[in-house]
């Protein structure tokens, strides 16, 4: 098996790192990531100048790895390109959740969405943080314990895993969290005494049991499958009876 790992917290992270390890016990490995942060650059292409990708500038084992001056799409538009003969992508380990209504502007996820576009299976994973450094070491082991759950899984093209801040080894399969949330602009000063603004969003309504946030509180992996069809039937039946 031939494995694209990316993600959108760029080349350092340690979370890609760890992921490409994990991986790396499933079949080949290549590593191509964005060469600077892509946080919520949800599924943006490069489109108005070319792209690029260089060595690393760090040291994956064994591992071939890229550094590209492009989005997370960007990534897999070009590692498939490159590399004609990807089984899968992975994309992660996403320093932050990615659950519920995040999944719409999630760098993360729509990278592996890139993958299923290019028919290629595409899996993304995050975790939980706190006010401590997420500790890839211990989390490696339940890494793992997803993976082994669902690469062989051919069936489910795109997959959005999740894991708790601390886990304590349950792996379900979960809904999304389509709830409403509480987006605000908040105004505020740089030391320069210049005006900037951070848009904030909050989840105004509690988790419903099975879904993807509700797993992750009570300490549970979370397995979501996902599709890339966002048509509304039930509105077309409805259309189709007048």
């Amino acid at each position: 098996m031939k494995i694209l790992v990316t993600n959108d917290d760029g080349i350092y992270s340690p979370g890609l790192s760890c992921l490409a390890r994990v991986a790396s016990a499933f079949g080949e490995v290549i590593v191509m990531a964005p060469d600077v942060e892509q946080s919520s650059m949800g599924q943006a292409i490069t489109s108005g100048k070319p792209i690029t990708y260089k060595k690393s500038p760090i040291h994956f084992e064994n591992i071939k790895a890229y550094r590209v001056n492009g989005t997370p799409a960007d990534c897999v538009a070009l590692g498939t390109h490159l590399y004609e003969d990807i089984d899968l992508v992975l994309s992660g380990i996403n320093i932050g959740s990615n659950l519920g209504n995040s999944a719409w502007h999630s760098g993360t996820l729509s990278a592996a969405r890139q993958a299923v576009l290019f028919e290629v299976r595409g899996i993304a994973l995050s975790v939980s943080v706190g006010e401590e450094e997420t500790d890839f070491d211990a989390l490696e082991p339940y890494v793992m314990e997803a993976l082994k759950e669902v690469v062989y899984e051919d069936d489910r093209k795109l997959l959005n895993i999740n894991f708790p801040r601390y886990p304590k080894g349950e792996v379900v399969w979960t809904t999304q969290s389509v709830r409403h949330y509480d987006g605000k602009v908040i105004a505020n000063k740089d030391p320069m005494g210049r005006q900037h603004y951070w848009f904030t969003v909050f989840p105004i309504e509690p988790e419903d049991e099975g879904s993807d946030r509700w797993a992750v509180k009570h300490g549970k992996t979370s397995i979501t499958p996902m599709i890339l069809d966002l048509t509304d039937y039930d509105y077309l039946k409805e259309r189709a009876k007048e």
